[in-house]
């Protein structure tokens, strides 16, 4: 048994049980990660938008319904189970039914033997939020990170237009193919070593990317990037690139780290916002990642 909450807190752990709230989104944002497949009564109390047989009222007759459990049980009959759901929730009486949601996805036989997993990222809605989404993500299991990669693989947007069953169907496979060239990438980054200054620039880079920080320090960042390099575990201790990345991104993304504000207050950095921001900054850090190992080969 689990339950859900919406508040977040600032270092997401998993219990005892089978599944625990994650907390890496907006307060009003519900999302729930679990160690074993979830099955459709556990997704539902969650993400009740991904089985919404229709679109809002709102939409248009040329607005094209993508039903997400199509979709989800399509790639469940590949032999991969949704390990991750969210959903941003809504004011207004009955939309909630139908508002952007997040579901990642592995393949049942990556076991946590392995170190990471290659993940499927669906991302859609039935109000008009967003188009139909799919990425590449690959989750880290000693920190139940989930990255969302960049460049390495496609990023698969779909509009709520015409006839759209067969791009779904092709972008699916699209995505499945990318996982070897993320692997390489992954590997690429686990063998390259980053001397001090190399490290300190890419955690600038992310603190910019994070928090808006300017080149000539005007609008400062209420933390440094020294801290972004800080390892919250022992398994994070290490100068190769894949391990400066896992560092910086959890302690971007998931705050909880002590800092001064703008009027020189003491606050405590929190969780990124909502389901694009983690994915925008996810994707964007992938990319910084990419771009130095490329430099550095």
């Amino acid at each position: 048994m689990f339950t859900t909450t919406t508040s977040p807190a600032p270092i997401p752990m998993f219990s005892q049980g089978r599944a625990q709230l994650a907390t890496r989104f907006a307060r009003n944002t519900r999302v729930v990660r679990s160690e074993t497949p979830m099955d459709d009564d556990q997704m539902r109390r969650t993400a009740p938008s991904i089985f919404a047989e229709g679109k809002h009222a709102s939409r248009s007759e040329r607005y094209a319904y993508i039903p997400t459990i199509d979709v989800l049980r399509g790639l469940k009959r590949e032999g991969f189970e949704p390990f991750m759901v969210a959903q941003s929730q809504s004011r207004i009486e009955g939309k909630t039914a139908y508002t952007k949601h997040m579901i990642r996805m592995r393949h049942a036989g990556q076991v946590q033997a392995r170190s990471e997993a290659h993940e499927i990222i669906l991302i859609n809605s039935h109000d008009g939020a967003s188009a139909y989404q799919m990425l590449a993500g690959v989750f880290r299991f000693v920190c139940c990170n989930g990255l969302v990669v960049g460049q390495t693989a496609h990023d698969i947007r779909i509009p709520h237009k015409g006839n759209v069953q067969h791009d779904v169907i092709e972008g699916a496979f699209r995505v499945l193919d990318d996982f070897q060239a993320v692997g390489e990438s992954t590997q690429a980054m686990k063998a390259l070593t980053l001397d001090d200054d190399e490290e300190h620039a890419f955690a600038t880079a992310a603190l910019a990317l994070r928090f808006g920080e300017t080149v000539d320090g005007l609008s400062p960042a209420p933390i440094t990037a020294a801290q972004l390099t800080m390892p919250r575990r022992i398994e994070d201790v290490g100068s190769s690139l894949w391990n400066t990345f896992q560092r910086v991104q959890e302690n971007a993304l998931r705050g909880g780290l002590p800092g001064r504000s703008a009027q020189g207050r003491r606050i405590e950095t929190r969780p990124v916002g909502s389901i694009d921001r983690s994915v925008n900054i996810n994707r964007a850090l992938w990319i910084l990642a990419e771009e130095m190992r490329r430099l550095k080969a």
